[in-house]
């Protein structure tokens, strides 16, 4: 074991070992190799190269150089084309603070069995008068930034669980194709961590036409990786405990709607808030945000959303299929097309992130 993975658990050695393929006898080359390459890239501002930061991104994408390379160019080629999202770039920024305490992200004091960090988001507290979904998404992007650094989390990875009660229509209205791609091109695209469940709960129907919308901005993988989850109620099929378990290990989100024992099944009840019928007390959603913020928590200061100035028509130019340099980026217009009725009704698709 090298210094670099002083802070992992024996247990998480061998997880690291195993599915990521990490050597302890060549990590130094393997660090070495991925920043021989940043001299490819000479149109990107590689602020960091140290081998702590560099070995989080061989981690994501399980030692395969040119992958954790291109992810590194992506974490710092989406930090050039929105840098208006970076500017004051801190949990005391009044937009990302506003979002913190009203529990963009949460995430819950335990893990799950897997040794996963449980996040979870209740859309409906967001507050449109007070803060915008870009103050949202720079508050997911820096706490991610400050989890990141536990080289547990960068092994094990995170759960993700949406709860979409009491979210309005109106609400709903806002999330545009561009800020659902800029959230997409930042998670999915640009940022070094293991994802290892998304978890819908609540959701109403429109919350799953808005897949058919964020669908073509999805990896070939991820699109690929599209299965339908019925609950019991179906007259044609009845999940088990090992079916949801089996689907649990091929890393897919699923859409539990109100019926949260697949969820259960998956995430025990006995770490989760009354919210998603666990056995613990309501969640406090500033929990988060105390740990981030610290005294400065309760230090409120005025706060106008027109003040983040990114007009929407500017996230669309800079997301436009002509600006974008990724190739992976660009929406294929076959994908755009209409699903026929019997299609639409029985498809409740899931997504996976890798």
């Amino acid at each position: 074991m090298t210094h670099l993975q002083a802070g992992l658990s024996p247990e998480t050695l061998e997880k690291a070992r195993l599915e990521l393929n990490e050597n302890p006898d060549t990590l130094h080359q393997d660090i070495q190799e991925v920043r021989d390459m940043v001299i490819t890239r000479p149109d990107i501002g590689f602020l960091r190269t140290d081998d702590a930061f560099i070995l989080r991104f061989l981690r994501a994408r399980k030692f395969h150089h040119f992958e954790a390379f291109r992810l590194l160019a992506q974490y710092f080629e989406y930090r050039q084309q929105n840098l208006d999202m970076f500017k004051s770039f801190k949990a005391t920024d009044p937009g990302i603070k506003q979002a913190l305490k009203d529990g963009f992200p949460g995430g819950l004091a335990n893990l799950d069995h897997y040794g996963r960090k449980i996040l979870v988001l209740f859309a409906a507290n967001w507050d449109q008068s007070r803060y915008t979904l870009v103050d949202i998404l720079r508050a997911i992007l820096l706490s991610l930034e400050a989890m990141i650094e536990d080289p547990e989390l960068q092994v094990n990875g995170f759960v993700l669980i949406i709860d979409w009660s009491n979210f309005t229509f109106k609400q709903a209205s806002k999330l545009t194709p561009s800020m659902l791609r800029l959230a997409i091109e930042g998670l999915q695209d640009s940022f070094p961590a293991r994802f290892g469940g998304i978890h819908f709960v609540n959701q109403p129907w429109y919350i799953h036409a808005l897949y058919t919308v964020i669908r073509p901005f999805l990896k070939e993988k991820t699109r690929k990786r599209v299965f339908q989850v019925m609950h019991s109620a179906s007259p044609h099929y009845s999940n088990t405990s090992s079916d949801v378990i089996n689907l649990c290990c091929e890393k897919l989100i699923f859409l539990h709607g109100n019926n949260l024992n697949s969820l259960h099944q998956l995430i025990h009840p006995e770490i989760l808030p009354s919210e998603f019928g666990g056995m613990l007390p309501p969640y406090d959603m500033g929990t988060w945000a105390r740990t981030l913020l610290d005294h400065e928590y309760d230090d409120d200061s005025e706060y106008n959303v027109d003040s983040y100035s990114m007009p929407v028509k500017e996230v669309e130019k800079e997301l436009s299929p002509k600006s974008m340099k990724r190739s992976q980026s660009v929406v294929d217009p076959t994908v755009l097309k209409r699903m026929d009725k019997n299609e639409e009704e029985n498809m409740q698709p899931l997504l996976s992130l890798d």
